[in-house]
Formats: C-alpha cells, sequence, structure tokens
C-alpha cells in the first residue's frame, strides 16, 4: 500500500477510535494524601471506614458496567487505598486488571518503611506498570502521571474535598477531556 495523506488520516481516525474503546473500559482514581485529612488514612477511623465502603461500592459498581481495568497512580492515601480494594475484589472479579502508573522509580525515597512495605505489597500484584520518569524532577512528575491517568480512561474515582491542588487540578483536567467523574467526600 501507498501512504498517501489520505489514508494515513483514515489510520489515525481508525486508532483514535480504537484507543477511545479501548478507554471506555478504563477507569482511575485520584485523591488526597493522608495529610490533606483530619483521619489520615486511619483504618479505625469512622471516616476511613465511610470512604471505604463508598469506594468499594463505586468500583464495584464500575465493574458491573463494563469497566474491567482500574488505573492507580500509587500515591499515599487515596491511591494505595483504591488499588487494595481493586485486588481485594479480584477474588469475586478474576477479569479485572490493576495497572500501576508511577510518577518515578523513587517515588517511596522519602517514605516511612511501613508505607514502604504496603507500597511494595501492592506493586507485586499489579497487571501492569507504566513508569514516567527515572528519578523524581519535581512536581511535573506527578502532573505528567495524572495526565497519563486521565488520556486512557474513561472514568475517574476521585476523593475530593473540594480544595485547592493536586487532585483539584486532576479533576478539572478530567472534565476538560470529557470523563465521568465520581466524586467521594472525604
Amino acid at each position: 500500500m501507498e501512504w498517501n495523506l489520505e489514508n494515513i488520516k483514515e489510520l489515525i481516525d481508525f486508532l483514535n477510535e480504537k484507543n477511545k474503546k479501548i478507554s471506555d473500559t478504563v477507569a482511575c482514581f485520584t485523591g488526597h494524601r493522608p495529610q490533606k485529612l483530619s483521619w489520615k488514612f486511619n483504618d479505625n477511623d469512622e471516616n476511613y471506614k465511610r470512604v471505604w465502603a463508598e469506594t468499594l461500592d463505586k468500583i464495584e459498581s464500575a465493574v458491573q458496567r463494563g469497566y474491567h481495568t482500574f488505573i492507580t497512580g500509587m500515591a499515599l492515601g487515596f491511591d494505595l487505598m483504591c488499588a487494595d480494594i481493586v485486588l481485594w475484589l479480584k477474588d469475586e472479579y478474576p477479569e479485572i486488571k490493576l495497572l500501576g502508573a508511577l510518577p518515578c522509580k523513587d517515588q517511596t525515597k522519602y517514605w516511612k518503611e511501613e508505607d514502604k512495605e504496603m507500597y511494595n505489597k501492592i506493586l507485586s500484584q499489579l497487571d501492569g506498570i507504566r513508569c514516567i520518569y527515572d528519578k523524581y524532577i519535581g512536581p511535573e512528575c506527578m502532573f505528567e502521571r495524572n495526565r497519563y491517568m486521565i488520556n486512557n480512561s474513561s472514568l475517574v474515582i476521585a476523593l475530593f474535598d473540594g480544595k485547592a491542588g493536586g487532585t483539584k487540578q486532576t479533576i478539572e483536567y478530567a472534565k476538560n477531556q470529557g470523563l465521568n467523574i465520581e466524586i467521594i467526600k472525604p
């Protein structure tokens, strides 16, 4: 086949449509880190239990609506909680996949040892990993990771208190991209 402007455009349109169909079954997560919430993701706290139950309901509802791939940014707080829930749901829904979108390979460099253990446990159970940068280069790592997740999803499940920050920026970007957004209030 000889390539010309017309059949290249047809190929691009075909690939864009194929990618859209794939992303129609992909959801991602965004939400606050422990330090932004009074209950700090303490699993004995009533707020934590409520958010965990609401998140479970939203993820399970997404699975029942045809979402079978979930992307977590692997950050402390909501991202890792969602990853844990997806892994827990795999017993009931073995077809679902969990992908990790890492901002950088050294994401956990300054984390507490117990947080690194939880991260590594989840990391070892992921069905795939996309790492944006080899080393932390600044906040841009996180922004690029968030854009990657949004650009490859059609649904965002978010823990959001309405305040400025990375979660708000991610939700605004998702809105601009036309994604469905389901918000859980902390």
